[in-house]
């Protein structure tokens, strides 16, 4: 049976289908590109006991874990760039032992997306050999009891030591893949039967879509598909990949999308140095979170002084208005 179009929803309605204990991946990298409105509602709706696994954290990743929504994490790092290094919260609560953290590399997350995305159960790698990431007393997930194959998610090891003699005898890392429930992205366009257009950096966008089960596209703009079709080349997903869209322009402020607006470093940077404790965490999100209504009345709180500023020139696809810094 072919399958139906993307259902076009308000963000209340797609945050209101994750269920606790969901298992998310997110698109863009750091902060860019992160779909900062939806990760606001998870915590507005209470969500608890998400299993994030992705390439990397960023903003979004902290903001969750400080809500104490997160259970399990599975990447590699998380941090604001140069706005802030450290994941302030995600540190905090992983020492706290309230947060379980798996550590893979980099390299290791791509992979188990990839393998994922292409429905394989593992991805051969050498990536991180010799290293304590393949050290059996840092696997978190198995010493906590998880990887006894009740967990549908959780894979029953954390890698595997195998042998290719294709060419002789070759010692790798076979890295399980990652099947979430739930890819979230923001993006630039969207078509209205579910194309996807990415400009600028795709990052490992494409694996996330691919290895998640369903996947939820927050737009700045919802287009007609012939747009889209105008230049094939440079849609990233077809529209039969997508599940549910919502048009939500400036839905990944702070956190930059290419050609529309930068990242609002002053925000991320006052974010970072007002939750480096709970109850730091706790006024920054009554403040941002809970004393706003929706979307638009975040929106109504920075002001439109504020949106003009990051909002990119269209030629240059970046803002001429934004303080660089100066020698």
């Amino acid at each position: 049976m072919q399958k139906k179009n993307p259902k076009i929803i308000s963000l209340t309605e797609a945050v209101g289908m994750i269920q606790d204990g969901d298992m998310l991946t997110f698109s863009g990298f750091t902060i860019w590109r992160r779909p900062m409105a939806f990760i606001y509602e998870l915590v507005r709706q209470r969500r608890k006991d998400l299993h994030l696994v992705e390439v990397n954290g960023g903003t979004h990743t902290d903001i969750l874990a400080g809500a104490g929504a997160i259970k399990i994490w599975e990447s590699c790092w998380a941090g604001h760039e140069l706005y802030g290094k450290l994941a302030g919260n995600v540190s905090r609560k992983a020492q706290a032992g309230e947060l379980l953290v798996e550590d893979y590399s980099h390299v290791h997350m791509v992979c188990r997306l990839a393998a994922g995305a292409m429905g394989l159960p593992y991805m051969p790698t050498y990536a991180s050999m010799g290293t304590d990431i393949l050290n059996p007393e840092y696997d978190v997930l198995g010493k906590a009891g998880l990887r006894d194959g009740s967990h549908a998610k959780i894979p029953r090891q954390k890698y595997r030591m195998a042998q290719s003699d294709f060419y002789g005898p070759t010692e790798l890392i076979h890295i399980p893949a990652a099947r979430p429930d739930w890819c979230i992205a923001h993006v630039q366009y969207v078509g209205e039967e579910g194309t996807i257009r990415v400009m600028g950096q795709k990052y490992s966008d494409e694996e996330a879509f691919k290895a998640a089960d369903k996947v939820i596209v927050l737009a700045e703009s919802v287009v007609p598909e012939a747009m889209l079709r105008q230049e094939p080349e440079r849609n990233l997903i077809p529209p039969y990949m997508v599940d549910y869209i919502v048009e939500l322009p400036w839905g990944a402020h702070p956190t930059g999308v290419y050609g529309n607006y930068e990242v609002d470093g002053n925000f991320i940077r006052d974010f970072y140095s007002r939750t480096r404790t709970q109850e730091g965490f706790d006024a920054w999100a009554e403040e941002w979170i809970f004393g706003v209504k929706d979307h638009v009345g975040y929106l109504e709180k920075l002001g439109i002084d504020r949106l003009e500023t990051l909002r990119a020139n269209p030629g240059l696809k970046y803002s001429t208005k934004v303080v660089r810094g100066k020698r």
